[in-house]
């Protein structure tokens, strides 16, 4: 194998006719410069030079090796400063997904921060729901996954499939679930409300992860939520419900980012909590950038002023 090393003596050599004088070039004895000819010719499986007396000559081989010795060195230079930018955070890119109502509450503060901090650092954006963010980070296709979970604890469904041992896991912060009434709702004034007085009112449902633990909270206060509409968008629940359509529960984290027309919010007993986090892969931790990154969605987190949960 050829090392760079062995190169920039070659081209020393080349440059200044002698071992004596390459030595003094490069800073080191000339010995040194002949046993990495040596190991240079022993590589190549050729020799690299003709020692006439004091004169010294390129072979064929030699010729063309010196050739190509700049612009791999150039390369390797190159090289180096980009990975020396990167370690030190002047430059750098981290691929995140998250789900919407991260995208609005959490994203921002942290990204913005993280510009100020590190301007070189480019961050790029796509929203997926768990499990697929998840994925996409286990199959390469981005560097940290926003995510979140319901607690087996809560009555509903836990990691299952989606379980993170593999994965670095940081955790942000619990997000309650809180309901949401029309305003002229019989309960709308209730500072809390247990989730079976509802159990007569049409229902408004979210993604379909929420939708599955809204059912499983109702069957488990006995009854079956009749969910007359059903929608991704959380701006879109707030308007059904604002125009009296129904009622729902929503991640307190989802209603922060959409200001509330016509619907009252209202403490849903018992509490219903998803574990937000942050998702990496272990490698991918020790990366500057990443792990600057994550640093800063923490801080995003405690701004919020919701407890961070410790890690399951």
């Amino acid at each position: 194998m050829i090392e760079a090393r062995h190169l920039r003596v070659l081209r020393a050599v080349a440059a200044t006719g002698s071992f004596s004088a390459a030595a003094r070039e490069l800073g080191c004895t000339q010995p040194a410069v002949s046993q990495q000819m040596k190991a240079l010719e022993a590589s190549a499986g050729t020799p690299l030079l003709i020692r006439t007396g004091r004169e010294m000559r390129l072979t064929q081989a030699g010729e063309a090796l010196v050739r190509h010795a700049s612009g791999i060195l150039a390369g390797l230079t190159a090289a180096e400063e980009e990975v020396a930018a990167i370690a030190g955070l002047r430059a750098g890119r981290v691929r995140l997904v998250s789900f919407p109502s991260g995208s609005s509450a959490l994203v921002p503060t942290a990204l913005a921060a993280l510009r100020a901090a590190h301007p070189g650092t480019r961050v790029s954006l796509v929203e997926a729901e768990p499990p697929r963010s998840v994925e996409m980070l286990r199959e390469g296709d981005c560097d940290i996954a926003l995510a979140f979970r319901y607690g087996d604890r809560n009555g509903g469904e836990g990691a299952g499939a989606d379980a993170w041992d593999d994965l670095v896991v940081r955790p942000l912060l619990a997000d309650r679930l809180v309901g949401l009434v029309p305003e002229g709702h019989r309960l709308a004034g209730a500072g809390s409300v247990a989730i079976g007085e509802l159990a007569e009112d049409p229902w408004i449902a979210g993604c379909p992860r929420c939708r599955r633990q809204l059912v499983d909270v109702c069957e488990t206060a006995g009854f079956t939520p009749r969910i007359d509409f059903a929608t991704d968008d959380y701006p879109a629940v707030v308007g059904l419900v604002g125009a009296g359509l129904g009622v729902a529960v929503l991640p307190e984290l989802a209603i922060a980012s959409v200001r509330p027309r016509g619907a009252v919010a209202v403490t849903v007993e018992p509490a219903v909590e998803r574990e937000i986090v942050a998702l990496t892969l272990p490698d991918l931790a020790q990366v500057p950038a990443v792990a600057a990154t994550l640093d800063e969605l923490t801080r995003a987190a405690g701004r919020t002023g919701r407890p961070v949960q410790p890690a399951l």
